[in-house]
């Protein structure tokens, strides 16, 4: 199993790595920085390939990226024939209403609004691990 994480703040990623550590997640991490990369790892274009870059189960989103935000990248992957039963969810510094509405919109599995204190990351993460990576079927 492959959590791949879209977050171009240094710090969050380390958070989210040391949250689902400690959540008990023992799989495998994958991180990009901004939509395009991302983009290209799910394409395994560029630098990305099947070696290198393994299919995620699930994708956790931030919007505020550089170079090509989250609606965009979302827009691109629930467009896609070949990506777009990958489960997203965004977990983004906003709480707008509108962003919520947006991401839905464009077909986001989940929203949620990253919590400020590290304790409270550690349970949303294992709530999200419990539930995308020991509940659920996916395809």
């Amino acid at each position: 199993m492959t959590i791949l994480i879209a977050e171009d703040d240094t710090d969050d990623r380390l958070f989210m790595d040391r949250a689902l550590r400690q959540s008990g997640y023992t799989h495998s991490l994958e991180f990009v920085e901004d939509g395009e990369e991302l983009m290209d790892y799910l394409r395994r274009e560029g630098r990305f390939t099947e070696q290198n870059a393994p299919w995620p189960d699930l994708l956790i989103l931030d919007l505020n990226m550089p170079r090509k935000n989250g609606f965009q990248a979302l827009s691109e992957i629930k467009d896609d024939p070949k990506l777009r039963r990958l489960p997203v969810v965004v977990m983004t510094t906003s709480s707008a209403e509108e962003d919520v509405v947006k991401t839905y919109n464009l077909g986001v599995n989940s929203y949620v609004t990253k919590p400020f204190n590290f304790n409270r990351l550690v349970e949303m993460v294992s709530a999200l691990k419990t539930y995308w990576m020991d509940t659920v079927k996916l395809p």
